[in-house]
């Protein structure tokens, strides 16, 4: 009996000593689970401080656009109507002339700086065709009396594709669009107020000598086309076939 006691005594040492080196490991997991989710949330804080891939502040233009691309056009002016001169950017990448061409609006801050406001990759169209010919003869980019104005010009069957937008409840809107385009025996104008839904088409006659011209406004669903993801070309083409076999 004597002997079983020291015995005793050791195995209940070491059962206490194992239940204390499990209560140890327990803390050990949850600052690596901290650790993790603090990993995490420095890593969502980076890609928030970014917008489509650009910086999201700067102190001046060129502070948005990295090294892979280069401002093709700038316009400057008030956009948001508070004052301050604001721009839009137009960037094209360096290595891919064929690569669709980005559209930054940066809004300017009392103190001087910039934010980043929006991004699109559609509004302002590709520079060459895949056979590397140019789309456009002209292109312009501006700022006028609150509205960001596109304006396309070309001589061939591209014809000139103007695009205004403006800011309407913080969000940059498009808001109307006009094309022209010179086509065997006629000329056609579109004229498109895209809010309102109403679509004018005018048609000019050069087959006679005096060339005569006539219209008709047809109305069309209203919609809304944020600057970030609107395609002018694509809606005014859409906005055409709905009224191209309609009846004169």
């Amino acid at each position: 009996m004597k002997k079983l006691i020291p015995i005793l005594v050791a195995f209940l040492c070491m059962v206490h000593s194992c239940q204390k080196n499990e209560k140890t490991d327990t803390p050990q997991k949850t600052d690596t689970l901290t650790k993790k989710n603090i990993n995490e949330t420095v890593v969502n804080n980076q890609e928030t401080e970014q917008l489509s891939g650009f910086p999201k502040t700067g102190k001046k233009a060129s502070d948005f656009v990295s090294n892979t691309y280069e401002i093709q056009y700038e316009a400057e002016g008030d956009l948001n109507n508070d004052g301050l001169s604001d721009r839009a950017l137009v960037l094209r990448e360096k290595a891919d002339t064929l690569a669709a061409r980005t559209v930054l609006v940066i809004l300017k801050n009392p103190d001087k700086t910039y934010r980043l406001d929006t991004t699109s990759d559609s509004v302002f169209p590709a520079e060459y065709t895949e056979d590397h010919y140019k789309i456009y003869d002209t292109e312009d980019i501006s700022i006028e009396k609150g509205k960001l104005k596109i304006n396309l010009y070309a001589t061939g069957p591209n014809g000139n594709l103007f695009s205004k937008f403006k800011y309407i409840n913080s969000d940059l809107i498009l808001t109307y669009i006009e094309t022209y385009n010179m086509g065997a025996g006629s000329h056609q104008g579109l004229y498109y107020e895209v809010l309102k839904g109403k679509l004018t088409q005018e048609v000019t006659n050069t087959m006679e000598e005096e060339m005569p011209s006539k219209s008709k406004t047809f109305n069309l669903k209203k919609q809304r086309f944020l600057f970030k993801s609107a395609d002018p070309e694509a809606v005014i083409r859409d906005a055409y076939n709905k009224i191209d076999s309609k009846d004169w």
